[in-house]
């Protein structure tokens, strides 16, 4: 699985959340179904919740971004819905 082309399509036709308190927040309701961090992620303690399955982005926040279609850094992506993607499927 291309982790880019899945994250890409999901952000564009399923719901993703974006950033550390916006993954608490889905952590806590239990609406998160994965976790994608970067590898410069200052919040790495995600990484040890065991609530959502978590997946180490290999590329830092800018890339991570980009690979959402984001002009703009993203350290953390919630998946809440995959819409189209094949990203819980890993």
């Amino acid at each position: 699985m291309d982790i880019n082309r899945a994250l890409r399509t999901a952000a564009k036709t399923g719901e993703v959340t974006f950033g550390v308190s916006q993954a608490k927040k889905a952590i806590e309701s239990g609406q998160g179904k994965l976790i994608v961090l970067a590898s410069n992620c200052p919040a790495m303690d995600l990484k040890e919740q065991k609530t959502i399955p978590v997946i180490e982005f290999p590329g830092n926040n800018r890339e991570l971004g980009a690979a959402c279609g984001k002009p703009f850094s993203v350290s953390v992506v919630t998946v809440i819905s995959p819409g189209e993607s094949q990203i819980l499927t890993k």
